[in-house]
């Protein structure tokens, strides 16, 4: 008895094997789809995302595919993260679960039916099918040349052998990778401050037409306006499978960079006023205004210069945000001050006017909100110039 069961499950391990290693090839009623997911307020789900959809009721077949995943419990994470050497990877899920997670997240998903044949249906199956194997999953993920948008057109154009002729007529202007991205952004808010401050001038060049799909919305654009070699189009048709439910935003104006920064200029304004009719220096709003520029300073030395992101390199933010502020930050907390700090103030306010220069030449744009941490840090090196220069008359 023993012996038959043993049989029994060598055999049906095997015909599992066997069975795994099939192809399986979809039927004449099979259909693929791209899916373009809208934004939502959470940073990381600001600009969209897309994924393939094959659908089969023949076999049985509703899943997506989907290069946008990384694992939280990779070695390491955070590090990598940050340097810019976390390695993203295609998952497959079942359609269900897939929409399920917007529907939570209150994001409106389109679907684009694309007019392939069933040798290309096939083809694109096999090839998701051999991304997904653990030596093919994963890749190098760039925010701006490679990322889950990105290998839409990608993986089209090698699975119909570019067979495909796009259309640019819909894009009405040039715009920067910069522009583009703040298409999904506001400008008050901490996270396109943020943006702003750590991505160098790289981002303010014009983006060519290819260049623009590393949104998804862009991807849906050019989606519609491509058509196969027979000149019918790509998309088949296009429907909301999913549609948001009306909310209010929370924009709470006490919140914004806007309001802590205009509030740090009339600060720094009233206080400078106090110093120089009391012919005093406030040392901590010194220290503070250095120490932070300084820190700044350094956070922007690292992403340039310590990871692999592109987008953050030649960032001339570091002209006001200058690193070594950090070490005068604490030469500042004494009372009596070294003869070179003079120098060191003339070379800050030199920095500062190149970097009007390069924002007023489009070299680098920076946040309007900058505005107000200009004038905080120009009043306040003048007034210490003229503190010196008093103290020693």
């Amino acid at each position: 008895m023993f012996i038959k069961k043993l049989f029994f499950l060598f055999v049906l391990f095997f015909s599992i094997i066997n069975n795994a290693q099939k192809k399986i090839e979809l039927t004449p009623l099979s259909k693929v789809s791209v899916l373009t997911i809208g934004t939502e307020e959470e940073l990381s789900s600001k600009f969209g995302h897309s994924a393939f959809r094959i659908q089969d009721p023949t076999l049985g077949i509703d899943v997506t595919y989907n290069y946008g995943m990384f694992d939280f419990n990779a070695p390491n994470f955070y590090l990598k993260f940050t340097t810019g050497k976390l390695p993203y990877r295609l998952a497959r899920h079942s359609f269900e679960n897939f929409m399920y997670s917007y529907k939570i997240e209150n994001r409106w998903v389109k679907e684009q039916t694309l007019n392939l044949n069933l040798k290309e249906k096939n083809t694109l199956l096999q090839f998701l099918e051999n991304n997904l194997l653990p030596e093919n999953k994963y890749y190098k993920y760039d925010f701006l040349f490679d990322n889950c948008a990105t290998k839409i057109p990608e993986v089209l154009k090698k699975i119909t052998n570019e067979d495909l002729k796009p259309s640019h007529s819909h894009l009405k202007k040039e715009s920067t990778f910069r522009q583009l991205i703040h298409e999904s952004l506001d400008t008050n808010e901490w996270s396109t401050f943020g943006i702003d401050l750590a991505l160098g001038s790289v981002i303010d060049i014009k983006a060519t037409s290819k260049e623009h799909l590393f949104l998804p919305i862009y991807v849906y654009h050019q989606l519609e306006n491509t058509s196969k070699k027979d000149n019918t189009p790509l998309v088949s048709k296009t429907e909301m499978i999913l549609k948001t439910k009306a909310q209010e935003k929370n924009n709470i104006f006490l919140l914004s960079p806007f309001f802590w920064f205009g509030l740090l200029f009339i600060l720094v304004t009233l206080l400078t006023i106090k110093d120089y009719s009391t012919k005093k220096r406030t040392k901590w709003l010194d220290t503070l205004l250095f120490f932070s520029t300084g820190i700044a300073g350094l956070l922007i030395l690292f992403l340039w210069f310590g990871t692999d992101h592109n987008a953050t390199a030649r960032n001339f933010n570091i002209l006001w945000a200058f690193p070594l502020n950090l070490y005068v930050a604490f030469v500042l907390r004494k009372k009596s001050l070294p003869d070179w700090i003079k120098i060191y103030l003339i070379t800050l306010l030199s920095l500062i006017l190149i970097s009007l220069f390069i924002w007023a030449a489009k070299i680098q744009v920076f946040s309007i909100i900058l505005i107000f941490i200009l004038l905080s840090l120009v009043i306040r090196y003048l007034y210490l110039l003229f503190h010196l220069r008093r103290r020693n008359d």
